[in-house]
């Protein structure tokens, strides 16, 4: 499909710290099943991941309508962008869970016919309710062959919502939106204690991660509408920092009641967040080996996310993970298969992205 399209500026540095938020992402997912983590608000990477997704959408294909972008070529440009890794995560899911024994964590051995459907399900996208009889980890995921498919599923809601309705939008409305959306997180996550929700259906859970995906896509979307870039020296550093002191500060204040560990999740998804794709987007006089660096990162980053999960499967299998979520195997024992897994999933992710990824979207394009 040739692009009659003007290109618009694309963000290098906004590429690369999306590849350090999906490195956040697997560093909290090796400490997910331990009582302590270096990062433990690293599951907020999704959220920074939904900000920066609902800004780049908008910036890219706000004024495409006029032009005559299509519904139909808006949907096909972003399967193309997004479903071929879905596939490949998906058959690297069920590979790792046949090499495992093909049984749930309670030690059930489960049909290779129920692998194959819960296959085709992901493979389509369609979410598994938590007492499906096709969860076949038994762990209550909307994805059990791939977890992280979860935000992926929500990132698709989210661009039907832009196509079909959000684009129409007058900005005062979509601010209008966005000061609700807000009032509905806050009150979420001051609830809940976190905003780490939304990847089971259990208990409200789509629910729940359609307010988790829809309040930062819709701040990225206003955002697009009011850019005004201010031309900033490189700011990719204050920007990493920004997000690694998002994932760690919690350690500093130790624990923190309920409503205090929301209200903090919510203020980094409304405030932090936004802050740091701004910062980003109006870096400028990057250096060539700098945009080289920052566009490798960024080539890591969306198959790092689709592909490491299955790897963290083998990995809670090895530290005695089960449905009680209690580790059997102590920390200082697990280090060195830690730093295994996380070098792995930066070699998979790589391999992915070659030989993989970037062919067949080449290929669907034309």
């Amino acid at each position: 499909m040739s692009s009659t399209f003007t290109n618009k500026p694309h963000f290098v540095l906004l590429d690369g710290l999306r590849g350090v938020a999906a490195l956040i992402v697997v560093v909290y997912h090796l400490f997910e099943c331990y009582d302590w983590s270096p990062m433990p608000r690293g599951y907020l990477a999704v959220d920074f991941f939904f900000v920066l997704s609902g800004f780049v959408i908008g910036y890219a294909y706000d004024d495409r309508w006029s032009s005559g972008l299509t519904t139909w070529q808006f949907a096909r440009r972003r399967l193309i962008r997004l479903h071929p890794m879905v596939v490949l995560g998906a058959v690297i899911g069920v590979v790792a869970f046949l090499l495992q024994g093909a049984t749930k964590w309670t030690g059930i051995a489960v049909p290779l016919s129920t692998v194959l459907c819960a296959l085709v399900l992901n493979l389509l996208m369609c979410p598994l309710s938590s007492d499906s009889s096709l969860d076949v980890r038994g762990n209550g995921e909307m994805f059990p062959l791939n977890g992280p498919n979860w935000s992926l599923f929500f990132e698709y809601l989210g661009n039907v919502c832009y196509a079909l309705l959000l684009r129409f939008l007058p900005t005062r409305w979509l601010a209008g939106l966005v000061l609700l959306l807000s009032g509905g997180i806050i009150a979420l996550s001051v609830h809940e204690g976190y905003l780490g929700v939304g990847w089971t259906m259990a208990e409200g859970g789509f629910w729940y991660g359609m307010l988790r995906m829809l309040l930062p896509y819709s701040i990225g979307m206003l955002m697009a509408r009011k850019f005004k870039p201010l031309k900033l020296q490189s700011t990719f550093w204050p920007s990493t920092l920004t997000l690694l002191f998002v994932a760690t500060f919690p350690l500093l204040l130790g624990h923190m009641p309920m409503w205090m560990s929301g209200l903090y999740d919510a203020l980094c998804v409304i405030v932090v967040f936004p802050f740091v794709v701004w910062m980003g987007a109006s870096a400028a006089h990057l250096q060539p080996q700098a945009l080289r660096h920052l566009g490798r990162l960024g080539d890591l980053s969306y198959p790092l996310y689709a592909v490491h999960y299955p790897l963290m499967y083998y990995f809670y299998a090895h530290i005695g993970f089960s449905g009680s979520l209690v580790p059997i195997a102590h920390f200082a024992d697990s280090c060195v298969m830690m730093g295994i897994v996380f070098v792995l999933s930066i070699a998979l992710a790589y391999a992915a992205f070659h030989l993989y990824d970037r062919p067949i979207r080449r290929w669907l394009n034309r």
